[in-house]
């Protein structure tokens, strides 16, 4: 028997959400997206029964596009999934795994291989933090239980993957029955919650009395004095973030407005045409997700070499590198990150007391996240586009099946493929590099509540895309043959 027939029956017995057997009303799928939503956001304030307070949450500079919360049954956010799909697409796409994504039945067996790793995934992304002594029983807890510690963190573990089993199976319910996708709105909450709480929280940073939100900040600041330089006047206020936070949010719903638009009309009803469009973005910026989960595994590797006195690639403190190849790794998050004084005076902090970088280290530093933002932002949107059926083979029998075709062309699939292949291919490449470089400015500049240029680039374009979803079904819900043009039921 082949692999892949060992596999199939694997992959058929896992549990599953029923995908509905008829059309799903509009107002049904809103109300399944925000109970899912009322269930994250609840979720992600229960706390892990006998964790301790000394506890490191080691992603905690990753939360934009991890999503969860640190401590708490969705500790695990949507890391695993995204993990998953990484190691997935990389193997499908290096054809280590064949898998031709125009059939169906292969389109099947990746969607159950990806399951299967998911869960693989998020074992192995509890391991480390529960074995490796980040994520640490509370000996009070064990005490007045009369059990062993040791039985502590085996219940932690329990949790920590029961909490990541469950927002797979949130983020199912969601693709399945309601509006977009559960990473995407998961996303969205924990960027959209990270900048209400960086605009209007008054409560204080950690050892000092000026409070996280801006307008409580300036509040404070028009009291006790304005800063005197002009680092500290954009950067202490907040001017700069919120200036950045603006200014991503309108040039990222400019770029997903900007398209290339194919002309196409219908074989069969004269009159009837239409077009193709081809947005600028047109991996959307979701490959942006999966640089940065490569760099936070990356970072989750060095981190626990570190924690075991193995420094060759570099030595931690908390979930800072100090140096090494995993300092050059790490991803810029705010301008404390490359501004030389503001460099120096973050590792010259108690929290660091370390040696601060040379300037030429901090560039270098610059250039290897640049570096991995564009190029990988390339290569996962060329990953992304072929794995999600959104290449120039997938979408020319789509658009052959659909009954329309290209005029000035002759119908058949390989005519239109050809058309789409001067176009696809070139615009996926021009905007994984656009995003990668739009991430980079973001990071480097900073966000309104410190929710990064990741973060906020992903909220934002998965809301615009959200909003053109929603306009999609309200459009099928008033014209029910639209719905049966475009394959519906």
């Amino acid at each position: 028997m082949s692999f892949r027939g060992a596999l199939e029956p694997i992959l058929a017995r896992l549990p599953a959400v029923t995908s509905p057997e008829g059309h799903v009303h509009l107002k049904k799928k809103l109300a399944w997206t925000a109970g899912i939503l009322a269930l994250y956001f609840a979720l992600s304030n229960v706390p892990l029964f006998g964790m301790s307070s000394e506890s490191v949450d080691m992603f905690h500079m990753y939360r934009a596009f991890f999503a969860g919360q640190g401590g708490t049954l969705m500790l695990l956010g949507i890391g695993p999934i995204v993990t998953g799909s990484i190691i997935l697409q990389l193997l499908v796409g290096a054809k280590v795994i064949n898998l031709d994504m125009s059939d169906p039945h292969d389109q099947s067996l990746f969607q159950g291989a990806q399951k299967l790793l998911v869960f693989a995934m998020i074992l192995f992304t509890a391991l480390p933090q529960v074995l490796g002594g980040y994520i640490k029983p509370s000996t009070i807890v064990a005490a007045e239980l009369g059990v062993d510690p040791s039985t502590i963190v085996l219940l932690l573990l329990i949790q920590i993957c029961a909490g990541g089993v469950l927002i797979l199976f949130m983020d199912e319910i969601v693709s399945k029955w309601g509006i977009g996708s559960g990473v995407g709105l998961f996303i969205v909450a924990g960027v959209s919650q990270q900048i209400i709480t960086g605009l209007f929280s008054w409560i204080a940073e950690p050892g000092g009395n000026v409070p996280i939100g801006l307008l409580p900040r300036w509040v404070y600041l028009a009291q006790t004095g304005l800063p005197t330089d002009l680092i500290s006047i954009l950067i202490d206020t907040g001017i700069l973030a919120l200036v950045t936070t603006i200014v991503i949010f309108l040039f990222v719903v400019f770029v997903e407005s900007t398209r290339i638009e194919i002309p196409l009309a219908h074989s069969a009803v004269r009159g009837a045409r239409g077009r193709f469009p081809i947005k600028l973005i047109y991996a959307s910026v979701l490959p942006m997700i999966l640089v940065r989960a490569l760099q936070a595994n990356v970072q989750m590797i060095g981190m626990m070499l570190s924690n075991k006195g193995i420094t060759i690639l570099g030595e931690f403190s908390g979930t800072t590198p100090l140096g090494g190849v995993m300092y050059y790794l790490a991803p810029i998050n705010s301008p404390h990150d490359w501004i030389p004084s503001l460099v120096a005076a973050n590792y010259s902090s108690p929290a660091l007391a370390a040696a601060s970088p040379e300037i030429w280290q901090i560039g270098l530093h610059v250039f290897c996240d640049a570096t991995m933002l564009i190029v990988g932002g390339i290569i996962f949107a060329l990953f992304w586009i072929e794995t999600t059926g959104m290449g120039a083979k997938n979408v020319a029998q789509n658009v052959f099946q659909s009954g329309m075709q290209i005029p000035g062309f002759r119908r058949s699939p390989q005519s239109i493929e050809r058309v789409m292949e001067r176009y696809v291919p070139k615009v996926t490449i021009i905007g994984g590099a656009l995003i990668g470089a739009l991430t980079l400015v973001a990071s480097m500049l900073g966000t309104v509540g410190g929710a990064g240029g990741t973060g906020l680039l992903l909220a934002v374009s998965i809301v615009y895309r959200l909003y053109e979803d929603l306009a999609s079904e309200q459009m099928m819900e008033m014209h029910p043959m639209m719905r049966q043009f475009f394959g519906g039921t």
